[in-house]
């Protein structure tokens, strides 16, 4: 888009955590390097984190059990958190959640930081922990991620099966903040990649000054439920 500026960008490894205050109508653009890369994410109100991320009422408002452009992430309060105004994956699982120490281990043998330096076997429940104390915030504070560039099928029986191969090299994924929101991110694999291997693929991240939501946005008017999710965010924002 020609009205897009980028304000900063760089790249977070594999098995690597990030998080960041995103201001309102900016953009974050995740970019799988690689293919096959995982990002779980969670995100909270930066202005009050209890307003954070609630999957059930996201899926429930929106009757999806994935995510892909148009789909909003919404909070405990009906707030519109980020939207997903671009996606070339078009299926992101909200059902997986993420790894902790014990299921790496068990995984993928154990790798220390004194044994391996930087290669060390990190798991996604510790990374997300470690972004949330630099905001103040602790285990108490862990919401359901959801994890963007992976795919879970379900089948008739409530059975969950990873589906490889969903996101190529240079797949990407656009999320735009309609608040401020506070995003925690981390790279390790997806708890259900059957690869016995540990290898989590890098991300670059990419934060982009984007233009507010017009009255036709796409996200917007995905659904009724959007509409009136919008409503209660801009209520936050008078006048802006």
């Amino acid at each position: 888009m020609a009205t897009e500026k980028v304000l900063f960008e760089e790249m977070l490894p594999g098995g690597g955590s990030w998080s960041w205050p995103l201001r309102r109508h900016t953009t974050l653009r995740l970019t799988d390097v690689e293919g096959g890369a995982n990002v779980g994410l969670m995100a909270y109100n930066t202005n009050q984190p209890l307003d954070r991320l609630n999957l059930p009422d996201t899926l429930k408002a929106q009757y999806t059990a994935k995510l892909a452009r148009g789909n909003v992430l919404m909070s405990d309060m009906g707030h519109a958190l980020l939207s997903i105004t671009a996606d070339t994956v078009g299926w992101h699982d909200p059902l997986g959640g993420h790894s902790n120490a014990a299921m790496v281990k068990a995984k993928y043998g154990e790798a220390t930081y004194q044994e391996k330096r930087n290669d060390w076997y990190r798991n996604a429940h510790d990374n997300f922990l470690i972004e949330l104390a630099k905001h103040g915030l602790s285990k108490r504070d862990l919401v359901a991620n959801v994890n963007f560039f992976s795919r879970v099928d379900v089948d008739a029986e409530g059975k969950m099966k990873f589906h490889a191969g969903n996101s190529k090299a240079g797949a990407t994924v656009d999320l735009r903040a309609e608040m401020n929101v506070l995003v925690v991110l981390n790279t390790c694999q997806h708890p259900l990649d059957p690869n016995p291997k540990y290898a989590p693929k890098p991300v670059k991240l990419t934060v982009l000054q984007t233009p507010p939501p017009g009255p036709d946005d796409f996200c917007r008017n995905f659904r009724g439920e959007n509409q009136r999710s919008f409503i209660l965010t801009e209520r936050l924002f008078p006048g802006e």
